[in-house]
C-alpha cells in the first residue's frame, strides 16, 4: 500500500555550500597571535573535528602556503560544542560540530613584518552526502607587534612544540608539492582548453538538468505525500469508530433540511470542508512548531527515531486490542453540547470537531504514522499536505452520500471486517516501527538490529500476519459474539497467502540475498555478519582521462562514481546497491567504471589555478582537488556520492543520481544509459 511506503528523495544535481567561513587575525600578548577560522554550518550538516586519524573521514587541518615573518605554535584547535558518535562503517568514534565551529591556529611573529597565506582544510557531510575536501583561506600582511621577549628566552617546552610543528608544516608542504614561495601564476594557471582538446572537461550542466527530471522523484515528492495521506484517510474511513457514523450523520443533515434538499447537501458539504480545515490545521501546526530546519535535523536524530519506534509500537498494540487510545469523554461531550446550542456554520464546524474527538482512538495510529513519515521526510510542507490528503479522503464519504443518498443502501454494513482491518494495520505498524529503531541503532553503533536480525523480525511479523488472515491465529479481544470459529473470508485468506509468501521471500536474505523489495527498509548489507554474497565491485580506473580512453577503445559507456575515502554514504551505496548481482554484472561487463576520490591527497606534479563557477581563483594542489573541480565545473555538483553516465566523448547519457539505496531505481538508471548508448 502506497500509504505504508517510505519515501526516498533523490536530490537533483546541484551545487551546495552549507558551511560559511570568516577568517581573521587576532593579536595576543608576547608577540603572538591567533588565526581564527569561524564557520556557521547549515542545519542538517556537520563539520568534522581535528585529528580523527588516517582511517576516518576528512579531519580539519592547518596548511601553510606562505608564512614569512611568523611561525606556527602548537596545533590547530577546534572550539565549539563537539559531538562524539560511534560510526559503524569507520568502526571508530567520530567527532564533529553542528551549527558553528571556530578553528584557531596560534602563531608567533619572528620579524617586524609578516606575510601570511594559509588555509584550513575541512570535511563536511550530512546524512545523504559529503562535500569534497574544502578550504577556508586566510591571507594577510602588515607590521607585526614587537615580541615581549626574545625568541631565545622562550621556554624549552615551547621551543620543542614549535620545532615539532615546523617539521609537521614542512612535511605538509612537501606532501602538497608546495615551496615556500607560490609558483609563478603565469606558469601555474591552467585552463580547461589547455588540457582538453577532446572536450572531456566541457561543462554539461544544462544537459544534465534537462535529463534529470525523468531520473529523480524530487519533483513528485509532494504529490506522493498527498496520495499517501489520501490512502491513509480511506483506511481511517473503514475504522469501526467512523464507518457507522457516516449514515447517521448524512441522515441527520438530510432530515434537518427535509423541505430544502439543497440546504441539506450544502450542510453536509460544509461538514466535510470543516473536517478538512481541522486536519489541515493540525498539519500546519506541526510545520509551524518544528519548522523546516528542525524537520531535517529530526529525520535522522537517534533519540527522535527511538521515540517514533516506541510510538508506533504503542499504536500497534492499540490496534491489536490490548488497550484503546482515547481522549477524555468530557472533551467530546462539551463540544457536542456547544454544537447543539449554536446554529449555522459554527454548529456544523463543532459537529465535525466532535467527530475528530470521538474517532481519535481509530484515527490516531494512522495519523501518527502519516505524520511520522512526512516529518522524517524533511520537507517543511509535507505534514500539512499529508494531513490535507488524509482529511480529503475522510470527508469524501460524508459529502458523496449526502449528494447520492441511495448509495447508503449499497454501502457495506459495519461488522467484523473492520476489526480485521485494524489488526492488519497493527502488524504493519509494528513492522514499520523497526525501521525507525534501525536508524537509531546505526547512529549509535549498538549492533542490536543488524540486517539479519531485522529480516528475522520481519519474517516473524509477516508470517504471523499471514497466519491471522488465514484464520490460524486468533485475537480473543475482537473475535467475540460467536465469531471465534467462523472461517475467514476468501479475500482475507488470499491476503494471508501473500503475506506468508512475502515472509518466505525474505528468508534467503538471512544468508545475503539482496531482497530488493525490502532494501529500502532493512539496514545496509554491510551490517550483516553472515553473508554468502561476497562479490565486490571495484573500479578499474581512478583517473578520469585513463578511464575515458579505455571506454573509447572498448566502445563502452562510462559510469563515473564521484566518491571519497571518508564518504559514509558512498560506502552504504557500494554495500547495499553495488552488491546486487544484476547491478554488479552491469557495472562489470557493460560499463567502464571510474571512481574519482575527491579527498585523494596524492599531490599533483604541479599545483595550478582555475576559475570556479563564481569567477574566483582556486588553487588545485592534490588529485582529489582536481576531481572535485571536475565534478563542480563539468556537472554542476559538489556532493558525494554522485553518479553520472557518459559516452566516450564526455556527453551525458542520462540524468545523474545521488544517494538512494533503491536497487530497482539504480538498475533502471543504468539501463536508460545503455539504451541511449
Amino acid at each position: 500500500m502506497c500509504f505504508l511506503c517510505v519515501m526516498h528523495v533523490n536530490v537533483l544535481a546541484q551545487m551546495v555550500n552549507p558551511v560559511h567561513f570568516k577568517s581573521q587575525l587576532k593579536e595576543l600578548k608576547d608577540g603572538e597571535a591567533e588565526i581564527l577560522f569561524s564557520a556557521t554550518i547549515d542545519a542538517g550538516w556537520h563539520v568534522y573535528s581535528t585529528n580523527l586519524g588516517e582511517d576516518g573521514p576528512i579531519s580539519a587541518s592547518f596548511n601553510v602556503v606562505k608564512m614569512d615573518g611568523a611561525e606556527p605554535v602548537g596545533k590547530l584547535q577546534a572550539r565549539g560544542k563537539e559531538i562524539k558518535q560511534f560510526d559503524k562503517l569507520f568502526d571508530m568514534n567520530l567527532r564533529f560540530f553542528e551549527n558553528a565551529v571556530t578553528f584557531a591556529q596560534k602563531i608567533r611573529f619572528t620579524k617586524p613584518q609578516y606575510d601570511i597565506d594559509c588555509y584550513v582544510e575541512y570535511g563536511a557531510c550530512n546524512d545523504q552526502s559529503c562535500l569534497p575536501p574544502s578550504e577556508a583561506e586566510f591571507k594577510g600582511k602588515g607590521n607585526s607587534p614587537v615580541a615581549a621577549k626574545p625568541k631565545e628566552e622562550a621556554k624549552p617546552e615551547e621551543m620543542a612544540v614549535a620545532k615539532e610543528d615546523r617539521v609537521e608544516v614542512d612535511s605538509v608542504k612537501q606532501a602538497d608539492g608546495n615551496s615556500q614561495e607560490r609558483p609563478d601564476s603565469a606558469n601555474a594557471m591552467v585552463t580547461v582548453s589547455d588540457n582538453d582538446s577532446s572536450g572531456l572537461w566541457a561543462p554539461v550542466v544544462d544537459e544534465l538538468k534537462a535529463m534529470g527530471g525523468s531520473d529523480n522523484i524530487a519533483d513528485h515528492t509532494l504529490l506522493y505525500i498527498l496520495l499517501m495521506g489520501f490512502i491513509g484517510g480511506l483506511l481511517a474511513v473503514c475504522m469501526p469508530c467512523i464507518w457507522p457514523i457516516i449514515p447517521m450523520t448524512v441522515s441527520f443533515f438530510l432530515k434537518r433540511s427535509k423541505n430544502d434538499k439543497e440546504k441539506g447537501i450544502r450542510d453536509a458539504v460544509t461538514y466535510g470542508v470543516s473536517i478538512i480545515v481541522i486536519y489541515l490545521g493540525l498539519g500546519l501546526l506541526v510545520t509551524a512548531i518544528f519548522g523546516s530546519d528542525t524537520l531535517n535535523a529530526m529525520s535522522t536524530n537517534a533519540v527522535f527515531n527511538i521515540f517514533l519506534f516506541l510510538l508506533l509500537v504503542v499504536f500497534a498494540l492499540s490496534f491489536f486490542g490490548w488497550f484503546e487510545i482515547r481522549l477524555p469523554d468530557s472533551w467530546a461531550n462539551k463540544v457536542d453540547t456547544k454544537a447543539s446550542e449554536t446554529s449555522g456554520l459554527l454548529s456544523i464546524f463543532l459537529m465535525a470537531f466532535t467527530l475528530v474527538l470521538v474517532s481519535f482512538s481509530c484515527t490516531a495510529p494512522i495519523i501518527g504514522l502519516l505524520l511520522v513519515e512526512t516529518t522524517t521526510s524533511g520537507n517543511w510542507l509535507a505534514p500539512a499536505l499529508g494531513m490535507f490528503g488524509f482529511a480529503l479522503a475522510l470527508a469524501l464519504p460524508f459529502t458523496l452520500f449526502a449528494l447520492f443518498p441511495a448509495w447508503l443502501k449499497q454501502a457495506p454494513k459495519s461488522g467484523s471486517w473492520m476489526n480485521t482491518l485494524k489488526i492488519v494495520l497493527g502488524f504493519i505498524e509494528l513492522a514499520f516501527a523497526l525501521k525507525f529503531f534501525s536508524v537509531a541503532d546505526l547512529a549509535y553503533g549498538w549492533h542490536l538490529l543488524d540486517r539479519e536480525v531485522f529480516l528475522s523480525l520481519w519474517i516473524v511479523i509477516f508470517a504471523l500476519l499471514g497466519a491471522y488472515l488465514c484464520g490460524w491465529l486468533k485475537f480473543q479481544t475482537y473475535e467475540i459474539g460467536g465469531e471465534l470459529n467462523k472461517p475467514m473470508p476468501v479475500l482475507c485468506i488470499m491476503g494471508g497467502l501473500v503475506s506468508l509468501a512475502f515472509a518466505v521471500y525474505m528468508v534467503p536474505g538471512l544468508w545475503g540475498a539482496p531482497c530488493k523489495a525490502v532494501s529500502a527498509f532493512a539496514p545496509p548489507m554491510n551490517t550483516q555478519d553472515f553473508n554468502l554474497n561476497s562479490k565486490v565491485v571495484e573500479a578499474k580506473y581512478t583517473s578520469y582521462e585513463e578511464g575515458m580512453a579505455a571506454a573509447k577503445a572498448q566502445g563502452k559507456p562510462v559510469l563515473i562514481d564521484f566518491t571519497g575515502f571518508g564518504c559514509v554514504n558512498c560506502r552504504k551505496m557500494e554495500a547495499a546497491v553495488w552488491t546486487d548481482p544484476q547491478v554488479a554484472d552491469m557495472l562489470t561487463n557493460d560499463f567502464v567504471l571510474i571512481s574519482l576520490y575527491v579527498d585523494d591527497k596524492t599531490p599533483l606534479k604541479e599545483p595550478y589555478e582555475v576559475k570556479d563557477a563564481e569567477g574566483n581563483t582556486k588553487t588545485l594542489r592534490t588529485v582529489g582537488a582536481k576531481w572535485s573541480y571536475l565534478q563542480s565545473s563539468k556537472f554542476g555538483a559538489n556532493a558525494q556520492p554522485f553518479y553520472v553516465m557518459l559516452d566516450s566523448d564526455g556527453k551525458p547519457l542520462a540524468g545523474s543520481r545521488a544517494y538512494n539505496e533503491d536497487v530497482a531505481e539504480y538498475i533502471n538508471f543504468l539501463k536508460k544509459g545503455l539504451k541511449k548508448m
